[in-house]
């Protein structure tokens, strides 16, 4: 599935321009919809200050969360990358700051998991062992790891991820899994604790059974620890989209 070509096409929405799959089965599991408009006979006031609308103060709908806004409290335009848009668009003020957080992401960490790192990789519960290099596949779709051997892992079939920080192992404190990453803000560039590995639990393929694999970083621990961090950060979009 993917060595599938992901083509794209212009669509236009009542929000904007946006750059979207051709077939929606291969939008990257970082994307949002785009959220319903809150009917304009429904929200006579803005959401935000209360400032009644008339032909003078007009509404305006935030293209993130769809609520009416008056022009002051919905005057950004902002880039939102997960619904695809072309140009910034429109949005409020709590919303243009999480978009603006998003854009970091997009404009650095998903760089770093695309150049990829590289990893000590076992499979399941083997002895054995392999050094390989893993990445994100262009489409966002997929982890690939390659060395001897070359295997993928579709993100959207990862039931649990755990990043290991120096001096943890499974089950102890310090790791972090997949449902409590929302909470957690210890990885980073310039955090306290160093990533040292993840630990992923997905399906393969065609499987319904859960597979396990592990990563420890391998000699450029420092590209290795970049990489997981921008994973920590990947992996709390995924829950949001989840969570939509």
């Amino acid at each position: 599935m993917s060595s599938v070509p992901d083509g794209k096409k212009l669509v236009r929405s009542l929000s904007g321009l946006r750059m979207v799959p051709e077939n929606g089965a291969f939008n990257s599991p970082f994307s949002l919809d785009e959220p319903q408009w809150v009917p304009d006979k429904e929200c006579p006031r803005c959401m935000q200050c209360d400032t009644k609308f008339d032909f003078i103060r007009r509404k305006h709908h935030c293209r993130r969360c769809g609520r009416c806004f008056c022009d002051k409290c919905c005057s950004k335009k902002v880039a939102l990358p997960r619904m695809c848009f072309v140009d910034p668009v429109r949005q409020c003020a709590e919303c243009s700051l999480v978009s603006q957080k998003e854009v970091e992401f997009y404009d650095r960490q998903l760089k770093v998991l695309l150049g990829g790192g590289t990893f000590v990789v076992t499979l399941g519960t083997s002895d054995k062992s392999e050094t390989m290099t893993c990445r994100l596949s262009n489409n966002h779709r997929y982890l690939f790891l390659d060395g001897e051997s070359h295997f993928e892992v579709e993100l959207s079939r990862i039931s649990s991820m755990q990043i290991l920080t120096d001096g943890t192992s499974p089950g102890e404190e310090d790791v972090h899994t997949y449902t409590s990453l929302l909470d957690s803000q210890g990885l980073s560039e310039g955090g306290s604790a160093r990533a040292s590995g993840m630990l992923l639990h997905y399906k393969p393929m065609g499987s319904q059974d859960v597979q396990q694999l592990r990563l420890e970083a391998a000699d450029d621990k420092k590209v290795a620890a970049l990489w997981l961090a921008a994973m920590h950060k990947a992996a709390k979009l995924l829950y949001e989209a989840r969570d939509q």
